[in-house]
């Protein structure tokens, strides 16, 4: 056996996500001729929050431990890969923490041209595909606008299969598949007289999908994707997705079927001054046939940054500004404003972020904090 560091762990398994992006970590190659692998990581994000709605007793000073994962990825040949990835803080379906949330196989049918099986991102926006820990303002989920942790399993991932693919020269990318989907509007009630195989056995697969076209460089890969590029690549990029899944809405009350739709833009460009400037949107519509009405309803989301060329230090700083909003059929809107700055250490592997944040949620008092946070993988 032969141990190799510094190498990719998102070339094995995220389909060439590219150093500057993916976890580094040790790499065992065994097997005739060295064609099979086997590469672990590490991976954590923390932070400190103060926090202030007006309520003393709801005030804040605390730090959190948001993620711990550990990373494991595989490669029997060129043909057949797979992942296996914990994270000991992410929620489980009954309420605890400690969840598998990745495991699955990858067969390469032609290099354009993969079969995902077993537990993962299902095909949805690229906030959901880049998750926090890739994307823009210090590892922060936009859970606001983008609520696909709520329908489609735990922390994003459901359990399913997928084709994923691409073509003219890699810059129009596409997944489909078909999922449990229903784990999801467990989290809002079960209907009464349903138990919880009754309720699993009533429901057909969630079928997704997304479509995306880069018209400037073309971005690697399709699922586990990023949000931003940190001013390595020219991008252009729209994306559509769309979710349905018959039964797939559980109310307290009722069950409806679900349908969703989102589409989204990137925008980044190199050059611009002394550093590169983003630009990232999104709109989304969900339905839940009237089942789940907090969870039914219309959203936005938009973020712009910039990152500087020079290094400072360590790192380079990239400020930021966010917006988001959800409109509920329940008569709830839910507001987010973010104002704040990353500081690059090494791409995703390391980097430190200082933001302001205010939420407004209907008949609700104004939330204010301020969060200083931190993500560091190997």
């Amino acid at each position: 056996m032969k141990l190799k560091r510094n190498q990719v762990f998102g070339a094995l398994i995220f389909g060439m996500l590219g150093v500057n992006y993916a976890v580094a970590g040790p790499t065992i190659e065994f097997g005739e001729n060295k064609e099979s692998s086997l590469t672990v990581g590490f991976g954590m994000r923390a932070d400190f929050t103060n926090s202030d709605n007006g309520n003393s007793a709801a005030k804040t000073n605390a730090f959190t431990l948001d993620n711990a994962r550990i990373y494991l990825s595989g490669k029997l040949n060129d043909k057949i890969s797979g992942m296996l990835n914990y994270d000991a803080k992410a929620p489980t379906p009954t309420g605890g923490t400690g969840e598998v949330i990745d495991a699955n196989v990858q067969f390469k049918i032609t290099p354009d041209l993969e079969i995902w099986a077993g537990r993962f991102l299902s095909p949805s926006d690229r906030a959901n595909m880049a998750g926090s820990f890739y994307s823009l303002g210090g590892g922060y989920w936009s859970s606001i606008a983008s609520r696909y942790g709520y329908n489609g399993g735990f922390i994003g991932r459901d359990d399913g299969v997928a084709v994923a693919g691409s073509a003219m020269g890699g810059k129009l990318q596409y997944g489909f598949g078909a999922f449990n989907g229903h784990t999801a509007f467990n989290l809002s009630g079960t209907p009464t007289g349903y138990t919880g195989s009754t309720l699993a056995s009533t429901y057909q697969p969630m079928y997704s999908g997304r479509i995306q076209y880069d018209l400037w460089d073309a971005e690697p890969g399709l699922f586990y994707g990023t949000g931003n590029y940190l001013g390595g690549k020219d991008i252009l990029a729209i994306g559509i997705a769309t979710r349905t899944q018959a039964g797939g809405s559980t109310g307290s009350v009722v069950v409806g079927d679900y349908n969703s739709t989102s589409v989204d833009f990137l925008f980044e460009k190199k050059g611009v001054g002394p550093g590169a400037i983003s630009l990232e949107s999104a709109y989304y519509t969900y339905n839940t046939d009237g089942a789940v009405l907090s969870e039914q309803g219309k959203a936005v989301s938009a973020a712009l940054g910039y990152i500087f060329n020079e290094k400072l230090g360590w790192g380079q700083f990239q400020p930021f500004v966010r917006y988001q909003k959800f409109d509920a059929d329940s008569q709830i809107t839910t507001k987010k404003y973010d104002i704040g700055t990353d500081y690059i250490i090494k791409g995703y592997n390391a980097r430190v972020a200082g933001f302001y944040s205010k939420q407004s949620v209907t008949n609700a008092t104004d939330t204010n904090s301020f969060t200083v946070a931190l993500q560091v993988q190997f």
